[in-house]
């Protein structure tokens, strides 16, 4: 709609697509993968895995999908896109829920359930476009955003009285900090 838009009246567009932005701020319950392991693993809750977990996901820290995103805003008025704004390096998500679980210290487990039949194998952004029009490439590996993305949700989950509580409102089942 936007390039029929873009076509017929001239309107100015740019388009992104944007690919797992993770970071602090997020909603623990906002159902993304990077926030729904913090939050399990510094509860001590399972951390759920579908499949055996062999699927590849790419993770942007936020700091950077704002770079692109303010890039392809200023850029000039011919660059419409769509551009790709992720990580082009993958990892699997169980690779993700093992580092998550190291970098916490955290002593829960992970629990396999079914693969639902729609969920890709991979999910990897070709960021060449963003790379040769914007200039732009991420900065931020997954191993610093995710400590300053436990950080957040660590002191997320700690109240005045430096007592741990659940996101959902319940007591945590033991000290997860």
């Amino acid at each position: 709609m936007f390039f029929d838009y873009h076509r017929q009246l001239r309107l100015g567009i740019k388009v992104a697509r944007i690919f797992n932005t993770y970071g602090p701020r997020m909603h623990p319950n906002d159902g993304r993968v990077v926030s729904n392991f913090i939050v399990h693993a510094l509860e001590q809750r399972p951390i759920t895995l579908y499949g055996d977990g062999s699927q590849t996901r790419s993770f942007c820290y936020v700091d950077d999908t704002v770079d692109g995103l303010f890039r392809l805003m200023n850029s000039p008025d011919e660059v419409t896109g769509p551009i790709n704004i992720g990580n082009p390096t993958e990892m699997s998500v169980r690779e993700l829920a093992e580092l998550i679980l190291k970098k916490t210290g955290s002593p829960a487990t992970i629990e396999l359930c079914d693969l639902p039949a729609d969920d890709p194998k991979q999910r990897q952004p070709d960021i060449a476009a963003a790379r040769d029009v914007l200039g732009w490439e991420p900065r931020i590996s997954l191993d610093s955003g995710l400590d300053r993305t436990i950080a957040y949700f660590r002191d997320l989950m700690l109240d005045d009285s430096a007592e741990v509580h659940r996101i959902d409102g319940g007591p945590a089942t033991g000290a997860a900090a």
